[in-house]
């Protein structure tokens, strides 16, 4: 098994990994949640509730996008199936927001006008708790992974989180926060009520929980319909693309260079290439290949490598003027 494959299968089965220990979590929670909610009487645990069983399902189809994305590539889809996660992570970023943002800001809204009874919350606080805890745990998980990452492309992690094309864990990372900050503001709106003797406070937190899903929700599914339509290396990258191809011998210059991510793992590298003009045909071939297998080690997310060889600008105005 080659270098590359091995990391990729690695990183994939990471990412899953991941998404299962969110997935789990986020279950029990969400059973949890609504419990409490409905003996506290709290619309804000009925939001976390919503919250959490949004975030079960779009793990699950998370994790339904790894699966189906590691499909190997086949007479109908030539360049494989890498872009089909992001199809279903855009299905993920709608769930959380109809499923979680809609119904807590509906259900903050409506205790805000019709008011609410308050039930006893210390089993509320209890789950927010245990809740806390895993959701920390689960987080964990997700920040190693990117961390990891990272280190081995010596970027910070903020940058990499941003830029990742592997929108599974950013989607958990995001999530999880978003949850720890929901489990934040559903105390307070508890703990608001029980000072004040009003659901106001209840009815508001619920209102920001809601507010913190649409921005979550929104944040993914941008992120996703800019891989779906097509992103490129980040700039960066690309001039070290660049310079990696120049310096194989016979290569006069880059006139064209495109680069498409497919995937975390696969990215596609198409350019147009000036070769020095006294190159023999078999030292073109071969300088295609010394091109690859540079590019390939370098960046080992490399999947696909299309060399075009062009006359260049020098030619061209020779022949223009001929």
């Amino acid at each position: 098994m080659s270098d590359a494959k091995a990391s990729k299968e690695t990183d994939g089965g990471e990412s899953t990994f991941t998404v299962i220990v969110a997935a789990l979590a986020n279950l029990g929670i969400a059973v949890a949640k609504a419990v409490a909610g409905l003996i506290s009487g709290s619309s804000a645990m009925l939001s976390e509730a919503a919250h959490s069983v949004a975030d079960t399902v779009t793990e699950v189809m998370l994790l339904t996008a790894l699966k189906r994305s590691e499909k190997p590539a086949d007479e109908d889809h030539p360049l494989g199936y890498g872009p089909e996660r992001y199809i279903w992570a855009m299905l993920a970023s709608i769930a959380t927001f109809v499923g979680g943002a809609v119904f807590s800001i509906y259900d903050g809204v409506h205790t805000l006008v019709a008011g609410e009874e308050l039930g006893d919350p210390l089993i509320s606080y209890i789950v927010l708790a245990v809740a806390f805890l895993l959701e920390g745990y689960s987080l964990r998980t997700g920040v190693k992974q990117v961390r990891r990452e990272a280190s081995r492309l010596r970027v910070p992690d903020t940058y990499y989180l941003r830029h990742t094309p592997d929108t599974a864990v950013k989607a958990v990372v995001m999530e999880d926060s978003a949850a720890l900050i929901g489990l934040l503001l559903a105390a307070g709106g508890l703990l608001g009520g029980q000072l004040s003797g009003s659901g106001v406070w209840d009815g508001i937190a619920s209102c920001l929980i809601g507010l913190l899903l649409v921005y979550v929700a929104w944040v993914l599914g941008r992120s996703n319909a800019q891989l779906l339509i097509g992103r490129p290396l980040p700039e960066a990258v690309r001039a070290r693309v660049r310079e990696e191809l120049q310096s194989v011998p016979h290569i006069v210059e880059v006139l064209e260079l495109t680069t498409l991510i497919q995937g975390p793992d696969e990215i596609l590298i198409a350019a147009k290439i000036d070769f020095r003009d006294m190159a023999t045909a078999a030292e073109v071939e071969w300088a295609c290949e010394e091109a690859e297998a540079q590019l390939r080690e370098r960046f080992p997310s490399i999947r696909r490598v299309y060399l075009d060889p062009t006359p260049g600008r020098a030619q061209r105005l020779r022949r223009g003027g001929s």
